[in-house]
């Protein structure tokens, strides 16, 4: 191989491309063309020097949410145009309006019930400008057609010679934007409460089915009212679906619904309310409201987490913030949950310890701080921290029991059951030991059991076991016969059953005012009646006429 490699004009490599030398002329430097071609964009506008400025409204000057807009406020009109302003009080934020029956706001069930210190953007109205020529649809305007075709035809009665006229109704009842006078009261539109069986038949259809309104964190909103008018103009009931915060506190939903829309709650389970409309709702007169066509940036409410909070020093809260750390919460809630029976929760958590936590990982940051606030106003307690998503209550210097006070009973430790006499031991001579104190719940569940007749109260103590046994026998007997004995009708002629069978026809008071079913006025408003989990009566388990008792009566007719 050295020597083929010696060889002058042998090239072991002539496969390979060969290096051109620098001054080269007919080497060519150019890059090697792509085999797609790049495409040529138009160069951009340029932009006039000397733009029209047209009149804009200041929605559209809104500042970025991040932005450090603040700017304090006080109590009263912050802002107007004309007889349109913008107010600040204790529900917050609420918007004015000619001719409106209430102050509109964003939120109405979710409002703090505290004034707020400063606002996050310029105060102005979300809603559309009256001056608009055309509802607004957030579009621009059609062209205009160059056929001029009438929308309606002439509403001059025609002569009656003249050929092939048509009589056209008016097609809007009232101006654009403006609601109709209205003629009724809420009462007269609800018209007679609904019964038992009307209840049912309304809602039974409801149950399975997906049309309804989801109300969520932000609560009933100024937008739902006319969502609510929309499924009225179908179904006479509305199936309103709540989830997260607002199930704290369902009674202040209800409350809101029926207020703003006019309806009434006729039933409740769960997070789930159904809403009737009434018995002469017409929706064509309906009460018509703006919509809003953004959502306002919430003020700035006082701070919830106080250093030093009420009843308590700075170092006292620190120790109470240490010891919470180590303290297991009652519960986890759960992102859009159903939390009915939290405030229930928590009350009876403080009951046996003065601090309480709650578990809210996996949540937004501003859900566990307005359940904090709600939670603060409805318990009530003293908010402690926010800290590692877990909230952090004081029961407070002012707290008090569900429960009354819990009566010291003296009983005996021991008992001598072999002579049955009842006698103490010579250990029982301490009367500190022979001192038990119950628990405030269950000297409320005695109670209870006694009103119920499902347990009777001994006068005597010191009581043999012969004499025990005797009286849970007797108290046995007594409440078997209190629990399934049936009023039992002795009669001695035809005449009485034939009074009884008219009495039936007719009805009873008390039949007619189970049957009356809801009470629309607030003082005959009953939240067991909205928690009713099936409208199904109770059957009886034993039928008429197969108790002792009643063999008793049968004897007795015939001895008559």
């Amino acid at each position: 191989m050295a020597i083929v490699s010696s060889l002058p004009g042998l090239n072991l490599f002539s496969s390979l491309p060969s290096n051109p030398p620098r001054n080269d002329p007919t080497a060519s430097t150019s890059p090697p063309q792509p085999p797609i071609p790049i495409p040529k964009y138009p160069p951009p506008l340029k932009k006039s020097k000397n733009p029209q400025t047209a009149p804009s409204s200041p929605a559209f000057k809104l500042p970025h949410r991040r932005t450090k807009y603040y700017k304090p406020v006080k109590d009263g009109v912050v802002s107007s145009e004309g007889d349109r302003s913008v107010l600040v009080g204790e529900n917050g934020v609420s918007y004015l309006l000619p001719g409106a029956p209430f102050e509109f706001q964003y939120s109405y069930s979710e409002t703090p019930k505290v004034k707020p210190v400063a606002i996050r953007e310029p105060a102005f109205l979300p809603f559309a400008p009256p001056t608009m020529p055309r509802p607004w649809t957030g579009k621009a305007p059609l062209k205009k057609s160059k056929k001029k075709i009438p929308l309606f035809g002439s509403f001059n009665v025609p002569p009656p010679d003249k050929e092939g006229a048509k009589y056209v109704e008016v097609a809007v009842a009232f101006p654009l934007r403006k609601s109709p006078e209205e003629g009724k009261s809420r009462r007269e539109i609800l018209g007679e409460p609904l019964k038992k069986w009307e209840i049912k038949m309304l809602i039974k259809p409801l149950l399975s089915d997906n049309r309804q309104v989801n109300l969520g964190r932000d609560g009933l909103t100024h937008n739902m009212l006319e969502l609510i008018h929309t499924h009225w103009k179908r179904t006479p009931v509305c199936k309103v679906r709540c989830k997260g915060i607002p199930t704290v506190d369902m009674d202040n939903v209800c409350r809101h619904l029926e207020e703003k829309t006019g309806g009434v709650v006729i039933h409740r389970v769960g997070g789930v309310v159904f809403l009737f409309r009434g018995r002469h709702y017409d929706h064509r007169t309906r009460p018509q409201y703006p919509i809003m066509l953004w959502k306002p940036a919430a003020p700035v409410y006082p701070k919830l987490i106080q250093e030093a909070p009420e009843g308590l020093t700075k170092t006292e809260a620190d120790e109470f913030r240490k010891k919470g750390k180590n303290l297991l919460p009652i519960c986890k809630l759960a992102k859009n949950g159903v939390y009915i029976t939290l405030v229930r929760d928590v009350r009876t958590a403080f009951e046996g310890s003065p601090l309480v936590k709650i578990d809210c990982k996996g949540m937004n940051p501003s859900d566990y701080k307005k359940l904090g606030a709600k939670l603060k106003e409805l318990v009530p307690c003293v908010l402690l921290s926010f800290d590692d998503e877990q909230i952090l209550m004081w029961r407070g210097q002012n707290w008090k029991s569900m429960y009354p006070e819990v009566p010291s009973v003296s009983i005996p430790v021991e008992v001598d059951i072999t002579n049955g006499s009842g006698k103490l031991n010579d250990d029982c001579s301490n009367p500190d030991a022979n001192i038990v104190r119950s628990s405030p719940k269950m000297i409320s569940l005695w109670k209870r059991a006694i009103e119920a007749s499902k347990a009777i109260l001994l006068d005597e103590i010191n009581l043999g076991p012969d004499d025990l046994l005797r009286k849970v026998e007797e108290f046995e007997n007594i409440s078997q016969a209190t629990e399934h004995s049936y009023p039992a009708v002795i009669l001695s002629n035809e005449d009485g059953a034939n009074n009884i069978m008219s009495a039936f026809e007719d009805g009873s008071p008390s039949e007619s005012f189970v049957e009356d079913g809801t009470h629309y006025d607030d003082e005959y408003e009953d939240d067991e009646y909205y928690d009713s989990d099936s409208f199904e009566e109770v059957d009886a388990s034993v039928p008429l006429g197969s108790l002792p008792v009643d063999l008793i009566a049968e004897e007795l007719d015939r001895e008559e």
